[in-house]
């Protein structure tokens, strides 16, 4: 249903594979005469992570590196994005920090950033030794309609549209800057069409926030502000919760791209769409779960 609205467009396919196959990757790029590969595909939430972090080597690191030979080996190939995290940095130790620009040394501190810095070096690996046209992208936390409730933004949300408090890992202090999904999508077509081959780009905005007042925000959009306290619970902190991320992301300003956003219209749109579209997922309680695992092979 995520697809809906594009599925009728004369540009768009969907195949439904594994990345990880380089049969598949193989076939679709020589059958579709792929020029350009945008990678976004990958296991992201950092609390699944924790537990089964085989999985995230598997389609983070050997998944990008079955997309990289394919690319090389795929003679109409022009250009290939790599999208990467600002959480490759590691934590900002303090809010006096300075900004992390692009060539700031890399220090993850979860398997799920570790597995991401991992699938850098070889892209990096790719355009050194073969020539492969990429580009890496680090980006802020992303957040909007349509985005899977185990994040933070539609997690909350749920939680409180079925009248269950939020749960607030540690005290809440930690913060995120979270960054329009819209404006996302502008950032990349923006590094698509004028970024250059062999750079690196963060995607930062201006919305940088403590975990508990997100969660307030969304308390007060949905209409039970003089219920705060008990729509809010604290829960144990993550194995190791970074404190905040902070990044420059002067690079890709300088190529015409600005926030457009504010984060009060952004998360409205965000609200509404869930208030309408949640059930689209079925039954997602153990996203919900103040502590989600992802167990197994």
């Amino acid at each position: 249903e995520n697809l809906d609205e594009i599925k009728e467009l004369p540009n768009y396919t969907f195949v439904k594979g594994d990345i990880a196959s380089s049969d598949l990757v193989t076939h679709i790029f020589k059958e579709r005469k792929i020029d350009t590969v945008m990678h976004f595909a990958a296991q992201t939430h950092v609390d699944n992570s924790f537990g089964n972090s085989f999985a995230f080597t598997q389609a983070n690191i050997y998944g990008t590196h079955v997309l990289l030979e394919c690319a090389k080996n795929c003679e109409t190939m022009k250009r290939f994005i790599h999208v990467s995290t600002d959480e490759v940095y590691g934590e900002g130790e303090t809010f006096d920090a300075k900004p992390m620009d692009e060539e700031h040394i890399l220090e993850p501190t979860n398997p799920y950033a570790a597995t991401k810095a991992g699938a850098e070096f070889l892209v990096k690996s790719y355009h050194r030794s073969f020539k492969l046209p990429c580009i890496i992208t680090r980006g802020n936390n992303v957040y909007g309609p349509h985005q899977f409730p185990e994040k933070l933004i539609p997690k909350f949300t749920n939680q409180i549209l079925r009248g269950n408090p939020v749960t607030i890992h540690g005290d809440g202090s930690n913060t995120r800057n979270f960054l329009y999904v819209e404006d996302v999508a502008r950032a990349f077509e923006c590094i698509l069409h004028k970024g250059e081959e062999g750079l690196i780009y963060n995607i930062g905005g201006n919305n940088e926030l403590p975990n508990i007042d997100v969660a307030k925000g969304l308390i007060r959009i949905l209409g039970k502000e003089k219920e705060m306290d008990d729509f809010i619970t604290y829960v144990p902190d993550r194995k190791f919760n970074d404190l905040r991320y902070t990044i420059n992301s002067s690079k890709l300003h300088e190529l015409g791209w600005k926030e457009e956003m504010s984060w009060e219209e952004g998360l409205q749109k965000t609200v509404d769409w869930y208030k309408v579209n949640s059930i689209r997922y079925g039954n997602f309680d153990r996203a919900l779960a103040a502590h989600p695992r992802m167990t197994g092979n």
